[in-house]
Formats: structure tokens, C-alpha cells, sequence
């Protein structure tokens, strides 16, 4: 357990689901929660004024919704990680809430044990997908990778290593684990290799 807990932001526009959600992940020890705000304006004070590790964004909020709240909340607060938690899934809301910056999707009726599990991974610098929708996502229409991130991931098949990535596509070496993550969390993969297999057996690569 971390000596300093995890502090996390939810942000959904129903007060009774966030005061249940925050209740259930504080019973942790090792997460605690310092801001609860309805809407995308009162995300984004919160998270440039108390910059939490974690964010717990719902997609349907009033004006704004958590997709591009998402945005935001990162621009306020770029070492906030943000994790969608939400009753809507489908596949478009994953690939669009990956692509805005979110570090995972879970589902509201998942166990609070898988919850908590999800929070830590984020804050870890790891994806948490709900597997269901990750292996749904991956058969619902076309590819969802970008022109870059397919160079990228083919150029990363071989194992070769970020750096002769980066020397052969003429990018820094920042940018190429930019794409490698996106790459990794739109296909769902645990790691680049998976993400490479996974792209082209479904034939996006």
C-alpha cells in the first residue's frame, strides 16, 4: 500500500453516484478523494487548483461532455491522469475517450475491488480497458489507429527499440512512445508487441 494515498478527482454529474464511488475507493486506505465536482468547468478548477494523481471522468455531463472535459482537465493539469468511468460502452466513446488522453474505460457496474485495481494502474503510468469492450472495440468498424501511429506500430513488430523507431521515421523519440501508447490503448494490448499482433491480424497494419 503507498505511504502517500493516491488522490483522486470524480467528476459525474450525479452527486449520489460520486459520493458512492468515493465512499467505496476510500474504504481502500491507499486512495483518497479530494475533489467531487458535477461538470466540466468545475473539473478543470479543481484540477488546476488541487492537481489530483487521478481523475474519475463519467461521459455524460451537463454542457460539455466528459470526452472533451477530458482535454481540459489534462491542459489544466497534465500529471492528472484521467480514468472514464460510465455507464455508456461502446466502442466509439473508448476509441474517443483514448484518443482525447484518457488512460482507461471501465464500465459503472464493474466490482469496486476492479475499480480501485484500475485507479492504481492509471496512476502507475499503465491502461486499464474493460477487456469486453477492448475485444468489442476491435470489431467495430475500422481501424482506429491514425497514419502515424500504423507506421509506428509496424515499425515496432520487429522489437527493434524506440530508438531506431525513432531514427527510421525521422521522429523524436518522445513522439514515437506517444504513438506507441495510443496505439496500445486503442487496440486494447497490454504492450507494444500485443498491440502489433493485434493491429495486424485484424489487418491495420
Amino acid at each position: 500500500m503507498s505511504a502517500t494515498p493516491i488522490r483522486l478527482m470524480l467528476v459525474d454529474d450525479q452527486q449520489l453516484i460520486r459520493g458512492a464511488i468515493g465512499a467505496l475507493l476510500e474504504l481502500e486506505g491507499d486512495l483518497a478523494v479530494v475533489a467531487s465536482v458535477g461538470d466540466a468547468a468545475g473539473a478543470v478548477e479543481a484540477a488546476e487548483r488541487l492537481r489530483p494523481d487521478v481523475c474519475l471522468m463519467d461521459i455524460q455531463l451537463p454542457g460539455i461532455d466528459g470526452i472533451e472535459a477530458t482535454g481540459m482537465v489534462l491542459a489544466a493539469s497534465p500529471a492528472t491522469r484521467v480514468l472514464m468511468v460510465t455507464t455508456f460502452a461502446r466502442p466509439g466513446y473508448l476509441r474517443s475517450a483514448v484518443a482525447a488522453g484518457a488512460r482507461g474505460f471501465l464500465v459503472k457496474d464493474a466490482p469496486p475491488a476492479e475499480l480501485a485495481a484500475a485507479v492504481r494502474r492509471v496512476h502507475a503510468g499503465l491502461r486499464a480497458i474493460d477487456p469486453a469492450l477492448a475485444e468489442e472495440s476491435l470489431f467495430d468498424g475500422a481501424s482506429p489507429l491514425s497514419p502515424r501511429e500504423r507506421d509506428v506500430l509496424t515499425a515496432s513488430a520487429d522489437g527493434r527499440p524506440v530508438r531506431r523507431i525513432a531514427e527510421a521515421l525521422f521522429l523524436s523519440q518522445g513522439t514515437v512512445r506517444n504513438h506507441l501508447s495510443a496505439a496500445i490503448g486503442k487496440t486494447g494490448a497490454a504492450n507494444r508487441a500485443e498491440a502489433a499482433r493485434i493491429a495486424r491480424d485484424r489487418g491495420w497494419i
